[in-house]
């Protein structure tokens, strides 16, 4: 095994003895045709939503003292 393998198993078992587990995600690919635009379209809709305001005040109250 590579050595770069090796770093990458000790990193997996280390992870792994910790209770944790490794997930794949997809995400959009901001560099595909359209994506772009969609995007903005999106945010056009965000920013022109009648709640937006309502919720980004009750994200400012939320208390995050103590959050790690």
């Amino acid at each position: 095994m590579a050595d770069s393998a090796k770093r990458v198993q000790k990193h997996r078992d280390k992870m792994k003895a910790a209770g944790l587990k490794p997930v794949t995600i997809w995400v959009p690919d901001i560099n595909a045709p359209g994506m772009k635009e969609q995007i903005a379209r999106e945010i056009e809709i965000i920013n022109n939503s009648p709640d937006e305001k309502l919720i980004l005040e009750q994200l400012s109250n939320i208390e995050i003292e103590g959050w790690k």
